[in-house]
């Protein structure tokens, strides 16, 4: 057996043997699962009822609001116009009230524009704030169109609402987020990548400082190369993370199934809503959902799935060597942490990039260029490619990707081959660029 398997042997054994490592890999599913359902059962419950006091001068909107208690259960106006509004605010000072909407009585409407109050004890939400305001600009457009002699009915016909029909140029019917979904699929399979490259790349840099500090890697590096011990234990580490990742897969899924089929407990928000609603729902639903369960089919489901294989051992092996370098540059994690930001903002980058640019334009100038920079291609190029990648811009994304993995390891042996028997003083960037030229 090679000197590298014997490392990563040792390495896997040691990870897969930790007690943190078995107790978080059984402990995790169940966290997960129980905060699913307890997010569910919150979700489930029936908010409070608000009260909301309306004391209406003017007569217009008092109505506009009480007719709101039967489409909305969340707030309840009340109708306390006759009650005199000094009294009504110490109402709100004593919390009897969520909070008091003030219509004085104004001599037009233009005046009344600027002149209603809302008063409250604490903060109302933007959407109680915006819903109030609807109402009432509804109400005084209407009064308005009334007061010039405007049929209101014949311009409320007249408003024209468009509906779009997506078709494809070979004239089969296409559908509303689709673009969404793509990107939602790619975007899971990158930041897939991304949380493991930041778990389990801390893991790699955490073992060579602990092997540094307790001075066994002098030991280690008498009979085994740098570079030798520094792949050993990159790939040793990223199979125990594999063998977690897929525990905690398997688990999962059978609490989720279990706690669904056993308990009756939904995972995820629920609503309730009349069965003949159900009913037109589920009907609308089945027939979108063929045509969702098509064009999903039609995705490059294999180009997907290898390119996520590729993609995670070129993203995760160029990361981790960069992380064994930093354990190998320093005598502590504290001491790691003025390193970590370069490593960490080239994938917020391409979180950013992802979700905010390939979305819009995923074949654009940004997105092709992010695509192929090795550092923001493992996540950039996921998300292009359920919209259609060409396979020479993959075959030159993963080129470079594996090419640079390549070089930074060289580097990253050198500076590991240096660092990993220096004590006692803190690197700066300077002395790791002397250390490269050893």
């Amino acid at each position: 057996m090679s000197i590298i398997s014997l490392i990563i042997k040792r390495e896997f054994i040691a990870k897969v043997r930790n007690k943190s490592f078995v107790v978080m890999t059984f402990l995790s599913p169940l966290l997960f699962v129980g905060i699913a359902g307890f997010v569910a059962y919150l979700s489930s419950m029936k908010a409070e009822t608000k009260r909301i006091a309306i004391h209406d001068e003017s007569g217009l909107f008092v109505n506009e609001f009480v007719a709101q208690n039967n489409k909305d259960s969340e707030y309840k106006y009340l109708d306390l116009s006759a009650i005199d509004i000094q009294a009504l605010k110490d109402s709100i000072t004593k919390e009897d009230f969520e909070a008091l909407l003030y219509i004085p009585k104004t001599t037009s409407n233009k005046d009344l524009e600027n002149k209603i109050q809302l008063i409250s004890n604490n903060s109302p939400s933007i959407i109680f704030i915006e819903k109030a305001q609807g109402i009432i600009a509804d109400k005084l457009t209407k009064n308005n169109l009334e007061m010039a002699h405007l049929d209101t009915l014949a311009i409320k016909t007249a408003k024209a609402e468009v509906v779009l029909n997506l078709s494809k140029a070979s004239g089969e019917e296409s559908i509303k987020g689709l673009n969404e979904i793509k990107i939602a699929i790619g975007g899971a399979f990158g930041y897939l990548i991304m949380m493991f490259i930041i778990i389990y790349g801390n893991m790699v840099m955490r073992s060579v400082i602990e092997e540094k500090t307790n001075r066994i890697v002098e030991i280690i590096i008498s009979s085994v190369k740098p570079f030798q011990l520094m792949m050993g234990k990159i790939i040793g580490t990223s199979l125990a993370g594999l063998l977690q990742f897929l525990i905690w897969t398997v688990i999962g899924l059978s609490l989720m199934f279990a706690a669904s089929a056993f308990f009756g407990v939904n995972i995820g928000p629920t609503s309730r809503v009349s069965p003949e609603m159900m009913n037109v729902a589920q009907q609308e639903f089945a027939g979108a959902a063929q045509m969702y369960i098509k064009e999903l089919w039609n995705l490059p489901i294999a180009s997907i799935l290898i390119s996520f294989v590729v993609y995670f051992i070129g993203g995760y092996f160029l990361y981790s060597s960069f992380y064994a370098a930093i354990g190998a540059a320093v005598d502590n994690q504290t001491d790691s942490q003025q390193f970590l930001l370069p490593i960490i903002m080239p994938l917020m980058l391409s979180v950013y990039i992802g979700f905010f640019t390939v979305i819009n334009d995923p074949h654009g100038t940004i997105a092709v260029v992010f695509s192929m920079v090795p550092l923001t291609s493992p996540i950039v190029m996921l998300m292009r490619i359920p919209f259609g990648v060409p396979w020479w811009q993959i075959a030159i994304s993963v080129s470079l990707l594996f090419a640079t993995f390549f070089g930074v390891v060289w580097f990253a042996a050198k500076i590991y081959r240096v660092g990993i028997l220096m004590y006692g003083k803190k690197p700066s960037w300077k002395e790791l660029y002397k250390w490269l030229k050893y």
